[in-house]
């Protein structure tokens, strides 16, 4: 029995070689395994001071992670001691197991991680029970209360930070969110979205290089006093609005006054005399882009007197 028990503890506890396996027992709901710390004494979590003076001794009861389907409790003789400094605000403490429980907690912190991650990738509901068929009897709330409880990860400093503004209360409150472009995950939240807010967050990371911003004067005016060295550049969405709108304007402008399309004459005017040589626009009218159709047809009589009067075509400027 003992060389079974001295297994147990390879088995489980062998992140931890203060823990001593004293039982096990399966009674056909659960599997219970009675265990104790093997040191004397505690370090008390007030003052730091080692005690070795026992006050008294009590059971708990942590749900552990199950074993082949079947829930596992441990079983833990947990000693009280007394502090040795008396200025000490704890005149007694209980001791703890590092890396296994904590103060009243109901289970052991390897299966509070499991469960939080379990509630990441899920959620509430369907965390419950994808957690009941592992044979861990817990509610929603539990599961979101554990990822509640969790730090908030800490993001690395980003290169290239994209901000843009949203909406709390749309029309009334707005914020302003600042997203790191190169993994596409937001970087931070800041309450409003004022010039003074973004320049103080901006010193505070003299590592980002490029600022993507849309054309707010409130957000150029802050890249600049929090960023000066830095790049700033225009976001993808408003580059491809911008580029739209421009070649549409380039298209509706000259839609009147491009060439007709390239006939081929007749078999009788050709032997009368040869068709003069036409310049045909670049790709067909009607599926060139409106890119190449600006680029390739020629400007008319209308906005050349335009251009010479001094007046910039919209083809220009776009």
């Amino acid at each position: 029995m003992s060389e079974v028990l001295l297994r147990l503890e390879e088995l489980l506890f062998l992140s931890d070689p203060e823990v001593a396996v004293m039982s096990a027992e399966d009674d056909g709901e659960a599997i219970w395994i009675g265990i104790a710390r093997k040191p004397a004494g505690a370090e008390c979590p007030g003052c730091g001071r080692w005690s070795n003076r026992l006050h008294g001794s009590y059971l708990r009861f942590p749900a552990d992670l199950p074993s082949a389907g079947r829930r596992v409790v441990l079983r833990l003789q947990v000693r009280r001691f007394i502090c040795a400094d008396t200025s000490c605000g704890r005149p007694t403490f209980a001791e703890q197991i590092p890396g296994l429980t904590r103060r009243h907690a109901q289970r052991t912190d390897r299966l509070r991680s499991a469960l939080a991650e379990v509630g990441l990738a899920l959620a509430g509901r369907a965390g419950a029970r994808l957690a009941d068929v592992f044979g861990i009897s817990v509610s929603r709330s539990t599961v979101l209360r554990l990822v509640d409880a969790m730090p908030d990860p800490q993001p690395s400093a980003p290169r290239v930070v994209g901000i843009d503004e949203y909406a709390m209360r749309k029309g009334r409150i707005y914020g302003t969110v600042l997203v790191n472009v190169e993994t596409g995950r937001p970087v931070d939240l800041l309450p409003d979205r004022e010039a003074a807010t973004v320049a103080a967050w901006l010193a505070e990371y003299p590592e980002v290089e490029v600022v993507c911003r849309d054309r707010a004067p409130f957000f150029a005016e802050g890249a600049s006093t929090g960023a000066p060295t830095a790049v700033q550049v225009a976001d993808r969405f408003h580059l491809w609005r911008n580029l739209g709108e421009a070649a549409e304007r380039c298209v509706s402008h000259h839609r009147t006054c491009l060439r007709a399309p390239f006939t081929v004459p007749s078999s009788e005017s050709v032997t009368a005399s040869p068709a003069p040589k036409l310049a045909r626009p670049r790709g067909r009218l009607d599926t060139a882009s409106p890119i190449e159709l600006a680029r390739s047809t020629p400007s008319c009589t209308k906005c050349s007197a335009k251009d010479a009067a001094g007046e910039q075509s919209p083809v220009s400027s776009g």
